[in-house]
């Protein structure tokens, strides 16, 4: 939010202090220059948002001499100059101003509004969106709707999160609440834009949601190195944080395990050994040292607060009300990236697909030579598909056997059974090795897959094995790794046929899978 009516905002991050340092020692009296965190498309930024009277003008890749140049042009009154776009808006807006065109324009920003727009170094409690006090309000209007769980870190993960909170209301015990922010999938961006963008806002939705349980901590989870959301979120709960309420903020591995729920609370209590739970009984009623926990992601705490600013904006009647948080991510051969991803936020009955039309900057050749030919939807253990014309909310992207975690991977000149072979080696180191449907089940995927470039293609072999792992795996893990093979073997069963007879078309298995040693960026899976 900004109540000046001449403002420099100027993106942070790398070399973030030299160009506020420039822009301010440039800027003429009357001007505010602050810092704001990532709009969520990388491509752009740096980025420097010149307002003046009600107009916002976009200045993308802007380095410390623009910023001062954009600084002074203030004083003739055209800091709109050479912007990549201007934009009018009302005066003291708190969501950033968005284009026609453009990677900003895709979507609908009211969860990331405050991302790139709101202030990072103040704090003070007339940031804090204004929300309902009265707890049962906020049970009640997450109920009407049906608002729920985003993200695998939310342990009402594509459940409505009014469950977990009255189950963990009625259970013996002091309550807490676990902001999971702790998603080490590269591909997932979501949950640590927001910490780091709009911590203020996160915290408001986890507060809100202690009220509801009747919690006096809130824990908040993050990636040991996510230095930048540790931070901010740490700063704007010591402004922000009710004096009835306690905040700690936590860091974890970096590693994928650590993100589920409840070895997110393994993770917490300092386990040695992080390993998922057994349930029934869920967090909500045997969590933290074993007190009724509440884990939700950022994208669930905030969603929530678009909820209670709003609640007439959420339609009822939709399986999945609301928006969703979703980042895109351009591969190639050997899955690695070949452009910025992109972290946009999609209504529920949008099309995933259009998530893509937010990568690269505005003068990208790269990107507009990037023509995927297929793609894996909902993470690291998303599915496979050609197409993208699928909603973005969950009962839709369940239905069409892809996940939620909020990904899109478009991949171009790749091959689709090396990139499940690489999903596949992951499953099999990463586990935790509590389960033997997941422990040796991912094991045996992973040799399964190997034996289709010696021409041993058993399909029956991995299905049964890919039923048993996806039906009784212990957590979302097991169940979850078998949905790319899955995927690959019904949409690409003639990718997977050829492999068998020594044929790669995208001309990456050229000589099989390699070895862990000898494995380089071009190198197919261990």
């Amino acid at each position: 939010m900004t109540d000046a009516t001449e403002r420099l905002a100027v993106t942070a991050g790398r070399d973030g202090e030299r160009r506020l340092r420039a822009a301010r020692e440039a800027a003429p009296e009357g001007v505010v220059v602050v810092p704001v965190g990532s709009t969520g498309v990388p491509a752009l930024e740096p980025l420097a948002l010149a307002t003046r009277d009600g107009e916002t003008a976009i200045h993308a890749t802007a380095d410390a001499e623009r910023c001062a140049e954009i600084a002074t042009e203030f004083d003739g009154g055209r800091p709109h100059l050479h912007a990549h776009a201007v934009v009018e808006h009302e005066p003291g807006t708190d969501r950033l101003p968005t284009p026609e065109e453009g990677p900003l324009s895709v979507g609908r920003r009211r969860v990331l509004g405050p991302c790139g727009w709101t202030r990072i170094d103040d704090f003070g409690p007339e940031r804090q969106p204004s929300l309902p006090a009265d707890p049962g309000a906020v049970l009640g209007h997450a109920e009407r709707v049906g608002l729920l769980g985003r993200g695998r870190g939310d342990a009402a993960r594509d459940r409505p999160v009014a469950e977990d909170w009255r189950t963990a209301r009625d259970t013996e015990g002091d309550t807490v609440v676990v902001v999971n922010g702790n998603e080490a999938d590269a591909a997932v961006a979501g949950d640590e834009l927001l910490l780091a963008s709009a911590p203020a806002h996160v915290l408001a939705g986890a507060f809100a949601a202690a009220r509801v349980v009747d919690a006096r901590d809130v824990v908040v989870y993050v990636g040991e190195h996510d230095d930048d959301a540790a931070e901010r979120t740490a700063a704007a709960a010591d402004a922000l944080a009710p004096e009835d309420v306690s905040v700690q903020v936590v860091t974890g591995p970096d590693t994928f395990t650590a993100g589920e729920p409840t070895m997110a609370l393994e993770a917490l209590e300092g386990s040695d050994r992080i390993e998922a739970r057994r349930r029934p009984p869920g967090p909500a009623e045997w969590g933290l040292y074993g007190r009724p926990t509440v884990v939700h992601t950022p994208r669930t705490l905030a969603q929530l607060v678009a909820l209670l600013r709003a609640p007439d904006a959420f339609d009822t009647d939709a399986g999945d009300p609301g928006t969703r948080v979703v980042t895109a991510t351009p591969r190639g051969p050997g899955g690695d990236a070949v452009a910025p991803p992109a972290t946009v936020e999609l209504p529920t009955g949008t099309s995933v697909g259009r998530a893509l039309d937010a990568l690269g900057a505005p003068d990208s050749e790269d990107s507009r030579d990037f023509r995927p030919d297929w793609a894996v939807v909902g993470g690291r253990f998303g599915g496979l598909r050609r197409d993208l014309d699928v909603p973005a909310g969950a009962p839709a992207l369940l239905a069409a056997d892809c996940g939620t975690a909020g990904a899109v991977e478009s991949f171009a000149d790749a091959c689709a059974l090396a990139a499940v072979g690489r999903r596949a080696a992951f499953a099999r180191e990463a586990n935790c090795g509590r389960c033997v449907p997941c422990r040796e089940g991912s094991k045996q995927l992973h040799e399964g897959l190997r034996a289709v470039y010696d021409g041993d293609h058993d399909e029956a072999g991995l299905r049964e094995l890919l039923r048993a792992m996806g039906e009784t795996s212990l957590c979302a893990f097991g169940r979850e790794a078998a949905r790319p093979v899955r995927t690959a073997l019904d949409r690409f069963a003639g990718t997977v046929r050829a492999h068998a007879d020594g044929d790669c078309s995208a001309g990456e298995c050229d000589d099989g899978p390699r070895d862990e040693a000898t494995e380089g960026p071009g190198g197919v899976w261990a």
